[in-house]
Parts: C-alpha cells; sequence; structure tokens
C-alpha cells in the first residue's frame, strides 16, 4: 500500500508541536511494515532545509485566484527520516523561518494545497491513501473530490486525523475564488457557521477521520469549539486511535543528549546524577522530589494555573520540592511565572523558549511531570516522561486519561486529577511529595513506567487497518 501524508509540520523538518512528532514517526513505522509512506510538506526556510541533500523531482505553478505563484517539490534523497520526504517551495509565500503566524497563513496554506494536488495530479501512478493531517491540509479531501482539474484523483481514499479540533483555520466566503473551479453547488460542504472551515470540509469529505486518542473522540463530541453538531452527524466515519512515542528517538538507553544513558535496571544512579545537574544549572536542591512542566504556556494546556500551583504548594508543602519549567507562549502567563519566581527562587526556576535537548535532560532528571491540561488529544509528553522513568501528574482528560493509570488503582503507575483548577493539582502535587518518601514503591513504579509500551507498532497497525478497509483495490 502506498501512502501520502500531508502536512504542515514533521519533526525534525519543522516542529511546533505534538503534530510533527506524529508525522515524523507514523510513516517510517508503515515504512518498516512494509508498506510505501511519503511525507510532503512546506519547504520553510529552516536549518534542516539547508544542511541536507534534496533533488528536485517536480516544477510547476499554480493560480490562487487572480495571483501565479511558482513551485518545486524537492526530495530528500538520503531517506534520512527512513521514509520519503517532499518539501514544497513556493517562493514568497512558504520560505519563511516560521510555520506559523503570518497575516496571510489562509494564503500559504491554501498555495501550499493546491501545489500537492497540481503535482499528485502529474504522477503517473495513484497512491492508495493521500492521509491530511489537521485544518492546514483539510481542503485537500474536498479538492481532490470536487475540484474539476482533480477528477483523476476522486477514487484516492482520503483520511483525516484531527489533533486539535480548536484551531480549524476559518476565512470568510470572500476568498472562495482562490480555490481551483468547482461546481458551486457544492460550496456547502466547504462551509461552517458562516464560514469556509477547512476542519469541517475535511471532517465531511474525507473518507474516514482519526483522532489522536480513544478519549479525545468522545469529549469532541460534546467540546469541538462548535463542530460537535457535524462530528455527530459524521460520527459513522470516526475512529479513535492513540499515538505512539518513537522509541528510537526517545530511549533513555541510548539517547545522546543525555549525559548519562539508563535503562530499567540501571536508572537509579543515572537518574540521580541527571537530576544533580539540573539542579545545579537552576540553583534548586537536589535532594528535593522534582517536578517539571514542558510545553506551550497557554491555557490549553493549563499553563495559567502554574503560577498558582507553584506558589501554593511550595507553601503548603513546607518547601520540600522543587519546580523547573521549560516552555514560552501567552506574555501574561510568562509575566506571572516571572513574579512567581521572585518569592520562590528557592524551590522554582524556569526557562523560556524552547531547547530540545534541555527538554530529553528535563525528561530524565525530573521525579515528576506535571500536565494540568484543559485540553489534550493525545499528549507525548506523559509518554516520553514513563519511557524516561519520570511519573506523569496529569489531568484526567483526552490522551492523558487513555495513557496513565493513578497508583491509587490496580496496575496504576502515575498521579490523576479530575479538576483543571489549582487546589486539585495542589492536591496531586502533594500525593506525589508523599509517594517520593516511599523509596520503595517509588523505585517499583518507575521500573514498571520504563517498561511500558508506547511505541508506534501498535497505532501504525491500526491505521493500516483503516486503510485496508476503505481502499478501492
Amino acid at each position: 500500500m502506498e501512502i501520502l501524508h500531508v502536512s504542515a509540520e514533521c519533526y525534525p523538518v519543522a516542529k511546533v508541536g505534538g503534530l510533527a512528532d506524529v508525522v515524523g514517526a507514523l510513516p517510517k513505522y508503515q515504512f518498516q511494515a512494509g508498506h510505501i509512506a511519503k511525507v510532503v510538506m512546506p519547504a520553510y526556510n529552516t536549518r534542516f532545509f539547508h544542511t541536507h541533500e534534496f533533488e528536485l523531482v517536480h516544477q510547476g505553478g499554480c493560480w490562487l485566484g487572480h495571483s501565479w505563484y511558482h513551485f518545486n517539490v524537492w526530495r530528500e534523497v538520503t531517506n534520512f527520516l527512513g521514509f520519503d520526504l517532499y518539501l514544497v517551495d513556493i517562493p514568497r509565500l512558504l520560505d519563511t523561518e516560521k510555520v506559523y503566524g503570518y497575516y496571510n497563513d489562509t494564503e500559504r496554506f491554501l498555495a501550499f494545497q493546491v501545489a500537492v494536488l497540481d503535482w499528485l495530479n502529474e504522477w503517473q501512478h495513484q497512491p492508495d491513501v493521500v492521509h491530511v493531517h489537521d485544518y492546514h491540509t483539510g481542503l485537500i479531501p474536498f479538492m481532490m473530490t470536487h475540484a474539476y482539474k482533480y477528477e483523476r484523483l476522486r477514487n484516492i481514499a482520503t483520511v483525516l486525523t484531527i489533533h486539535n479540533a480548536q484551531y480549524q483555520g476559518q476565512f470568510g466566503w470572500e476568498r472562495l475564488y482562490q480555490l481551483p473551479g468547482f461546481d458551486l453547488w457544492k460550496a456547502g460542504l466547504l462551509g461552517w457557521d458562516g464560514a469556509i472551515n477547512p476542519l469541517a470540509a475535511a471532517i465531511k469529505c474525507a473518507w474516514r477521520f482519526t483522532t489522536v486518542s480513544p478519549s479525545y473522540m468522545e469529549e469532541l463530541f460534546t467540546g469541538a469549539n462548535g463542530l460537535e453538531d457535524l462530528l455527530n452527524y459524521e460520527r459513522g466515519k470516526a475512529v479513535g486511535i492513540l499515538n505512539g512515542i518513537d522509541t528510537k528517538v526517545w530511549d533513555p538507553a541510548t539517547d545522546p543528549m543525555l549525559p548519562v544513558n539508563y535503562d530499567e535496571q540501571t536508572f537509579v544512579q543515572a537518574k540521580r546524577d541527571i537530576k544533580q545537574q539540573l539542579c545545579e544549572q537552576f540553583n534548586l536542591n537536589p535532594e528535593l522530589p522534582l517536578i517539571s512542566f514542558i510545553g506551550r504556556l497557554v491555557g490549553e494546556k493549563g499553563a495559567d494555573l502554574l503560577p498558582e500551583i507553584i506558589g501554593r504548594s511550595i507553601y503548603e508543602q513546607k518547601q520540600q520540592l522543587n519546580f523547573l519549567l521549560l516552555g514560552s507562549g501567552d506574555p501574561h502567563v510568562e509575566w506571572s511565572l516571572q513574579q512567581t519566581r521572585i518569592y520562590t527562587e528557592a524551590n522554582f526556576n524556569v526557562q523560556f523558549g524552547y531547547d530540545e535537548a534541555l527538554s530529553h535532560r528535563i525528561y530524565a532528571g525530573s521525579d515528576f511531570l506535571l500536565m494540568p491540561s484543559r485540553v489534550e488529544p493525545c499528549g507525548l509528553n506523559q509518554m516520553y516522561a514513563l519511557r524516561y522513568g519520570t511519573i506523569p501528574i496529569v489531568r484526567s482528560v483526552g490522551g492523558l486519561k487513555d495513557t496513565v493509570t493513578d497508583f491509587g488503582d490496580p496496575g496504576g503507575f502515575g498521579i490523576r486529577f479530575i479538576h483543571a483548577a489549582a487546589w486539585d493539582a495542589c492536591l496531586a502535587v502533594g500525593r506525589a511529595v508523599e509517594l517520593y518518601r516511599d523509596t520503595a514503591k517509588l523505585h517499583d513504579i518507575r521500573e514498571t513506567i520504563m517498561q511500558l509500551d508506547h511505541s508506534w507498532d501498535s497505532a501504525a497497525a491500526e491505521y493500516l487497518q483503516l486503510y485496508s478497509s476503505i481502499v478501492v483495490h
């Protein structure tokens, strides 16, 4: 089977969030299972594009309304990622240093999608499945089915994966002319709530749609930022498949970003050494439990709760714990964390921004990882933490609920709390401090969680099973 993944992100080419991790791993495991898996994404002006070898495989041009754009399709020649990687280069639109955040993002991703389909239209053969990810590629199933010039693509199966339904890419109907020509009687398939909505269009037009965990799928039927009725109507096409993690990249036994490598037999001293280095770097006491947060400092992740959780927990636990944060986001949250640090500097430190190597050391050197998320479609951080012997403290939502069982329950190994509120998170932190003092139990849990299987093998097999059920032979 041949699968073409279309995405705005792919690790390590360009990463903003978990979308990149999924698209960087799933095709690799599908390829290892004996299938042809390819990824096509924009050619941003990134270090990866300039430091790897590419060959030009296609040149073309596309109209976006009244504007004409030349584009190139480049293929990475060394199979560096373990699958075929193609980058679509559109000068003046996609050759940006960041992935998102530009005034013309709508045009950028619309042109990308048209260029991908123009290129696909020129293939001598056809893939079995076109798998699109999130709203940035959400118009592709509609255009493949209804745009006149893509008529030969209509029988190719399409699958949408919703990584985060909060972001839908809406834009006004005045831009309808920018899409390739189609029967205007079909325009209703593009719309939702008075606007063109790429995510809604993909839900309507894709042959199947998936979410990145079964629990997130159930949550979307009642809370999907306005798409609840549509999702319930299209429920028959819905499949929840839990993400995996790339266990070759995230392996404490071989991770080159760690100062000391370890496995489930040798973790005790190694984790202690890495924690010691972290605490020296951030002026914290290594004898106390270290609770960390890694991620975007936004409301969706519960980051606005962090200043109160940190200040209150340090007070309630009589300064017998430490917090370490790595991330960036909402300026007000960053300012609040800076203010919190002023009166808790003996027990709390923060580094704003993102540092991949530091994140690996924090996963390895921490005792607990805190995730007070309001929304967490799947969550990968908790699975990275488990792999590195670090116990997750998570809110019972989305994929966190699917991957973390509370240690108070049979077979449990993590700490869960119910409410997106500082008081409930602080109770969970208190349970973590108690667990830290029970060294025998702490050791047993760490040994257990490092052996849990969250690899992509089973998830990749589920996707392949889904494709097989819809592909027209």
